[in-house]
């Protein structure tokens, strides 16, 4: 008889991670597949610096932002790991929109100051800002690979199993629900999926038993291989803030690399700058000599506070959808979950929240995040 389980999700991911851990918490029979190791470096979870923030052009984010702190604070409390560092946000550029962006956070009672381009420029000296500019202390950077352990510990510890190495190649219906096979020929039965493989999705929803009409209502899904780079601190400035810099020409956002970095160094990338791949299996992690130049012209005329020449450099996966909203979907008994489009780690905890309460059909979740689900007209109550 195959192994069993109620609830398997397959990817060790930032929200496939939170997501067991919420169901465990709940007291569910849990298993977590991951086809390689928990926030590995294949996917869109590794590594030690990704941007929390407050500031959005949008009153839901940054309300949804207010709601993920309070987990977070959750996870770093059960599991005495310091997984945020603060040390606040800069966003300016003729396209980020700074002043709107304020007064959405003072609506929201975020602390913030919106500063001139001179104020700003006084602050930070080593960041040439060329437009009024928003500043909100509240935000920082998550170490996102121990935030996934810690998530996947914390899952263990209420009674969910993980399953590492694990490759899904096959899924079919069966008598209790699914039973999914790897390339090794391993076999599960679950009653409920929850599918959270970030750039491996577009892949595996061809081997799902799904729906036309549910596929079909599914926005475009499209995945990139970005590139980052680590840049040296010229001097011994106090702690260098997050920021994004959105111009017509170009959009940029740079944190402390923190340990991925030595913690001698700013991280910098162009946002949606690398190529597109058709899943995260074409991935070659070879930086564009292109995307390299642009970036480290950048730094030339907007951060004199670094060394130009980057020290580092690695890639990532952002999976993307048109309008940068999540998807968090279910039909039958099957979840599709894809935090995508580079701002989801922030939301971890509380997109597992979502993902939870969907699968186990607890409470509604925004429609938003029902694409599919919403074309099919079968949505009758929102969140």
């Amino acid at each position: 008889m195959a192994d069993s389980s109620d609830y398997v999700v397959v990817g060790a991911g930032l929200a496939g991670a939170a997501t067991a851990w919420n169901l465990a918490s709940r007291g569910h029979e849990v298993t977590l597949l991951e086809r390689t190791v928990p926030a590995s470096h294949e996917g869109s979870s590794h590594g030690s610096a990704r941007i929390f923030r407050y500031a959005y052009p949008d009153d839901f984010y940054t309300r949804a932002v207010i709601e993920s702190r309070l987990l977070w604070d959750e996870l770093e409390k059960v599991s005495g790991q310091a997984l945020i560092t603060r040390v606040g946000a800069v966003d300016y550029g003729s396209e980020r929109r700074p002043e709107e962006l304020a007064r959405i956070l003072e609506r929201a009672g975020v602390d913030h100051e919106l500063l001139n381009p001179s104020e700003a420029r006084n602050r930070w000296p080593h960041i040439a800002v060329d437009t009024p500019a928003l500043w909100h202390p509240g935000a920082g950077v998550i170490d996102a690979e121990s935030a996934v352990n810690t998530m996947v510990d914390q899952a263990k510890i209420q009674g969910a199993r993980v399953l590492t190495n694990w490759d899904v190649s096959e899924v079919q219906r069966s008598l209790n629900g699914y039973k999914l096979v790897s390339s090794s020929g391993e076999s599960l039965e679950a009653s409920n999926l929850i599918i959270s493989a970030g750039g491996w999705l577009p892949a595996l929803l061809d081997l799902l038993p799904l729906p036309a009409g549910f596929l079909g209502g599914l926005p475009a899904i499209t995945v990139r291989q970005e590139q980052a780079y680590h840049f040296h601190y010229l001097d011994n400035q106090a702690p260098w803030p997050t920021f994004i810099h959105k111009s017509a020409n170009m959009q940029t956002y740079g944190l402390p690399g923190g340990r991925d970095a030595d913690f001698v160094g700013q991280k910098v990338a162009e946002y949606n700058g690398g190529r597109f791949i058709s899943s995260a299996a074409e991935q070659t992690g070879q930086i564009d000599p292109e995307n390299r130049l642009r970036v480290i012209d950048y730094v030339r005329k907007y951060l004199p506070g670094l060394n130009p020449e980057p020290y580092a450099e690695t890639t990532c996966l952002f999976t993307n959808t048109p309008d940068e909203n999540f998807i968090i979907d279910k039909t039958e008994n099957i979840t599709v979950l894809s935090p995508c489009s580079g701002h989801g780690a922030k939301f971890a905890p509380l997109i597992g929240e979502w993902a939870a309460d969907l699968a186990t059909g607890t409470r509604d979740i925004p429609v938003r995040f029902r694409p599919a689900t919403a074309h099919t007209g079968a949505i009758e109550s929102n969140f």
